[in-house]
């Protein structure tokens, strides 16, 4: 298996895990069982940690949305079977256009799922024109296109193709992704997209601390699966993953591990989810917690105030 094979492998696996916990009723997702096939049920810190990962990432999304307004734009990076889309749509979420971009021969898989499923193809709008190919689709305001992030201008192209305002309001978003690129090309991706677009915020789901014993031990289980971790360097702690946005002429960044990220949800929502499953190994999920983080980056002052305490409902 090449690195770049055990890499889109990742997705495979978080897909399971998200599929896990909603079978559990850690959260409702109406679309994941379409895209992901039967899976094992994971372990309780699994479960809550990917509950805890996706409920951080869409308080951020909420708090995009309500800043930018209707006339914005969500761009995900190596979105993988997510299906943030229909569960935005479902929420009657307002958005211009939502474009996903990761491998080819991953969003060919993806492609596949959406031709084949009614409720995912309607999701896409009533009576729009779908254009598919085998690795491309391109329906209503959705956009799933393959390319390589570590090339710009192969990224900027299908940006075009999908239709993407430069202009407008526009949220990146990137779930243990960059991590796997080489710091230069991540660096390279970041200054050209502030170069393009005059607004623009960055969220970013990653591991963090990664210099203590829990931390190498984590890195040790990905390099044995022959997952590079070319830019690993950011995620050494929450002031380098918040460098690699500032060192790139961001105008700013803030980060959280998901100790705090977890801490912030509302009690009342806490206690439900605790309830599902009895959690033998506290410590774990802690030290699990920790290690992972969301940084934001923001271009422009339209995003600047973004804060952990203050969450819309």
């Amino acid at each position: 298996m090449s690195a770049d094979e055990a890499v889109q492998s990742t997705n495979d696996d978080a897909s399971e895990c998200k599929r896990s916990a909603v079978r559990l009723g850690y959260w409702q997702d109406d679309y994941v069982q379409i895209l992901v096939r039967g899976s094992d049920r994971k372990p309780p810190e699994i479960n809550r940690g990917y509950y805890a990962r996706t409920e951080g990432v869409n308080l951020f999304i909420k708090k995009f949305l309500k800043l930018a307004g209707e006339k914005c734009q969500i761009i995900s990076f190596g979105a993988g079977f997510d299906t943030l889309y229909w569960r935005l749509k479902h929420a009657q979420c307002k958005f211009d256009n939502f474009t996903e971009i990761d491998f080819p021969s991953v969003t060919a898989r993806k492609c596949y799922a959406i031709k084949r499923s009614k409720p995912l193809l309607e999701g896409l709008g009533p009576d729009c024109e779908v254009r598919l190919s085998s690795t491309e689709l391109h329906g209503g305001n959705y956009h799933l296109v393959g390319a390589d992030l570590r090339n710009v201008n192969e990224v900027a192209s299908k940006m075009r193709e999908s239709e993407v305002n430069f202009q407008l309001p526009t949220l990146f978003l990137a779930e243990c992704v960059l991590v796997y690129i080489e710091s230069i090309s991540v660096a390279n991706l970041l200054r050209w997209i502030i170069s393009r677009f005059p607004t623009a915020m960055f969220l970013n789901y990653e591991q963090v601390n990664m210099c203590d014993r829990f931390g190498e031990i984590m890195l040790e289980n990905l390099r044995a699966r022959g997952c590079p971790l070319s830019g690993v360097d950011a995620c050494l702690s929450l002031e380098t993953q918040m460098k690699r946005f500032l060192s790139t002429d961001w105008d700013g960044a803030k980060a959280w591990t998901m100790v705090d990220i977890y801490n912030a949800i509302d009690p009342a929502e806490r206690q439900r989810i605790e309830k599902i499953e009895l959690l033998d190994e506290q410590e774990l999920l802690v030290q699990l917690f920790q290690h992972y983080c969301i940084c934001v980056g923001w271009k422009g002052q339209l995003f600047s105030s973004i804060t952990l305490s203050e969450y819309d409902d």
